[in-house]
Order: structure tokens, then sequence, then C-alpha cells
């Protein structure tokens, strides 16, 4: 169980899309020459499920590297609370230099996001959503901030619950 309380889940018996954010190639200088590696930023989720996970591969080529990172990001699915079509509450993730602004929103708008930021919300499967990328806009950055801003999010039971009030005092 993770620190915050967020429940890992397994990835046995889930529709999972992938989604590859990012590949970079990275060289490593040693006395014979540079050594060329890829690193990929990979994001599985299951938008049924709202299940989402992110992961990062390295690898001397661009496949297998995308194989590792989906692998370390199927070990790392999270359960993502949310209301059937937006997020119940606005909600900020920060990591590193990296922050980003969740916000909900009416029926038919859409994803409101660019880049890493839509990667996370179409695994997750939330269909109207405003975002702002605050701060670093670097896609490791963006995608872990993401995840920490929908992890915040909490059903309105739990919210009662911390609270100490019944639901239709809520």
């Amino acid at each position: 169980m993770a620190a915050n309380g967020i429940k890992r889940v397994e990835a046995g018996g889930l529709n999972l899309k992938e989604q590859v954010v990012a590949i970079n190639r990275v060289t490593k200088v040693v006395k014979g020459g540079k050594n060329m590696s890829f690193a990929a930023l990979v994001v599985v989720g299951d938008p049924e499920k709202r299940v989402v996970g992110y992961g990062t591969g390295k690898a001397k080529e661009v496949p297998s590297a995308i194989k590792k990172g989906m692998e370390a990001a199927k070990r790392n699915l999270r359960q993502i609370h949310t209301l059937p079509t937006t997020i119940l509450h606005p909600v900020e993730g920060r990591f590193g230099a990296g922050a980003v602004l969740l916000k909900p929103a009416p029926e038919g708008t859409g994803v409101i996001a660019g880049g890493p930021v839509r990667a996370v919300i179409e695994c997750v499967g939330i269909p109207n959503i405003l975002t702002k990328n605050l701060g670093s806009r670097n896609p490791h950055n963006a995608v872990k901030a993401t995840v920490a801003a929908l992890e915040q999010l909490r059903e309105k039971q739990a919210t009662a619950d911390i609270r100490g009030l019944s639901l239709d005092k809520l």
C-alpha cells in the first residue's frame, strides 16, 4: 500500500491502453567513445476501470525501451476516483519544479490539456476536464505531477468521513 493511502492495482484482467509520452536518446561517454541508448516514458491505463500508471524504460533500441517502460508502468498502476464525466473538485499536483492544475468541466467540454498531461488524462478515461501546466514542462515532471493530482481526488463518502459529517450535510 502506498504511503498516502492510494491502493496499487494488479494489471491482470484489465484492458490496458498504452501511450508513449517521450523518447529520449541518451549517450554515455566512455574511454572507447560514446554508448548510445534510448529512454522511454510510457503511460498505461484502463479508461473503464479508472486506473493509470507510468513507467520509464531504457535500452539500446527504442522498441525494447518502450517494452521496459510498459512493464514498469504496469507495476505502478493506481485507482483514481472520478465522476462519470469529470472530476469532483479542483486539484493541484506537484512533482519537482512541475505543477499541474486540474479543474472539473461541464459536459461537452472535452479534454483541454497538452502533451504529457493529455496522455495521462486519456489513459484514465476522463472525458471532460480543464488542465493547466504550471512551472516545469519537462514530460517526466508533468506526468508525475498529473498522477499526484489525480491521487488527491476523493469520493464524497471519504470527504464526509474526514470532516465527521453525514453525506446529506456535505
